[in-house]
């Protein structure tokens, strides 16, 4: 599992306020890691761009998804 700040070939942009705005990736030094490899660094990155979004139960969420139709 990657550690968000200790990522080998990635650097990130952070603006005044010390938040993280961009991540750059060397494409050239992650293309010799696996698909899951790479699908694992996404997903920290995701995870990591979201960990302040608002919070909600399963059961909420599910509630939403029905009334929306989309489940």
């Amino acid at each position: 599992m990657y550690k968000f700040r200790d990522m080998k070939n990635i650097e990130f942009v952070i603006d005044k306020s010390t938040k993280t705005r961009y991540a750059q990736i060397n494409l050239k030094k992650v293309a010799k890691y696996s698909d899951e490899e790479l699908e694992d660094l996404m997903d920290v990155l995701v995870a990591e761009a979201r960990k302040h979004d608002e919070k909600i139960p399963l059961a909420e969420l599910e509630k939403q998804l029905k009334k929306e139709g989309k489940l």
